[in-house]
Protein backbone atom coordinates (compact mmCIF):
# COMPACT_ATOMS: atom_id res chain seq x y z
CA UNK A 1 0.00 0.00 0.00
CA UNK A 2 0.98 3.37 -0.82
CA UNK A 3 0.74 6.40 1.51
CA UNK A 4 1.23 9.01 -1.37
CA UNK A 5 -2.43 10.14 -2.01
CA UNK A 6 -2.42 10.62 1.61
CA UNK A 7 0.31 12.50 1.94
CA UNK A 8 -0.44 14.51 -1.16
CA UNK A 9 -3.81 15.10 0.02
CA UNK A 10 -2.32 16.57 3.82
CA UNK A 11 0.23 18.29 2.54
CA UNK A 12 -2.30 20.58 0.55
CA UNK A 13 -3.61 23.97 2.17
CA UNK A 14 -6.00 23.45 4.45
CA UNK A 15 -5.78 19.96 4.61
CA UNK A 16 -2.99 19.18 7.38
CA UNK A 17 -4.98 18.46 10.17
CA UNK A 18 -5.14 15.40 8.07
CA UNK A 19 -1.59 14.02 8.39
CA UNK A 20 -2.04 12.50 11.55
CA UNK A 21 -5.33 10.80 11.48
CA UNK A 22 -4.05 9.81 8.06
CA UNK A 23 -0.99 8.71 9.23
CA UNK A 24 -2.49 6.21 12.04
CA UNK A 25 -4.75 5.31 9.60
CA UNK A 26 -2.07 4.33 6.98
CA UNK A 27 0.44 2.11 10.09
CA UNK A 28 -2.58 0.19 11.08
CA UNK A 29 -3.84 -0.80 8.36
CA UNK A 30 -0.08 -1.77 6.57
CA UNK A 31 0.02 -4.41 9.48
CA UNK A 32 -3.78 -5.86 9.26
CA UNK A 33 -4.37 -8.98 8.05
CA UNK A 34 -8.37 -8.56 6.88
CA UNK A 35 -9.76 -11.75 5.88
CA UNK A 36 -12.74 -10.31 4.91
CA UNK A 37 -15.54 -7.18 5.56
CA UNK A 38 -15.75 -8.12 9.36
CA UNK A 39 -12.24 -7.61 10.20
CA UNK A 40 -12.56 -4.26 9.09
CA UNK A 41 -16.18 -3.59 10.76
CA UNK A 42 -13.84 -4.69 14.18
CA UNK A 43 -10.76 -2.29 13.11
CA UNK A 44 -13.06 0.73 12.05
CA UNK A 45 -16.66 0.01 13.05
CA UNK A 46 -18.00 3.35 11.13
CA UNK A 47 -16.04 1.86 7.94
CA UNK A 48 -18.90 1.57 5.32
CA UNK A 49 -19.06 -0.85 2.15
CA UNK A 50 -20.08 0.79 -0.83
CA UNK A 51 -19.98 -2.12 -3.88
CA UNK A 52 -16.30 -3.19 -3.99
CA UNK A 53 -15.15 0.13 -2.17
CA UNK A 54 -14.60 0.78 1.18
CA UNK A 55 -15.19 4.09 3.00
CA UNK A 56 -13.61 5.21 6.13
CA UNK A 57 -14.10 8.36 8.44
CA UNK A 58 -10.93 10.28 8.88
CA UNK A 59 -10.75 12.79 11.67
CA UNK A 60 -14.44 12.73 13.27
CA UNK A 61 -15.84 12.14 9.97
CA UNK A 62 -14.38 15.98 8.31
CA UNK A 63 -12.96 13.51 6.09
CA UNK A 64 -13.72 10.27 3.72
CA UNK A 65 -11.30 7.80 2.74
CA UNK A 66 -12.03 5.32 -0.08
CA UNK A 67 -10.08 2.11 -0.71
CA UNK A 68 -9.99 -1.50 -2.64
CA UNK A 69 -9.67 -4.31 -0.59
CA UNK A 70 -8.09 -7.23 -1.84
CA UNK A 71 -7.95 -9.58 1.06
CA UNK A 72 -6.33 -10.58 2.97
CA UNK A 73 -3.17 -7.81 2.72
CA UNK A 74 -3.91 -5.88 -0.55
CA UNK A 75 -5.19 -1.97 -0.13
CA UNK A 76 -5.36 0.49 -2.69
CA UNK A 77 -6.29 3.79 -1.50
CA UNK A 78 -8.91 5.20 -4.61
CA UNK A 79 -9.77 8.80 -2.87
CA UNK A 80 -9.03 11.21 -0.23
CA UNK A 81 -10.71 14.15 0.49
CA UNK A 82 -13.46 16.32 2.09
CA UNK A 83 -17.22 14.82 3.26
CA UNK A 84 -18.53 18.08 1.45
CA UNK A 85 -16.51 16.49 -1.96
CA UNK A 86 -17.22 12.78 -1.07
CA UNK A 87 -21.05 13.70 -1.22
CA UNK A 88 -20.34 15.14 -4.92
CA UNK A 89 -18.03 11.75 -5.72
CA UNK A 90 -19.47 8.99 -8.23
CA UNK A 91 -17.65 6.34 -5.94
CA UNK A 92 -17.79 3.93 -8.92
CA UNK A 93 -15.55 6.04 -10.45
CA UNK A 94 -12.76 6.46 -8.12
Amino acid sequence: MSRRKLKDFWQQLGHEDAEQPLETWYHHVKRAVWTGPADVKAFASTASFVGDRVVFNIRGNKYRLVVLIHYPRRVYVRWVGSHADYDKLDISGV
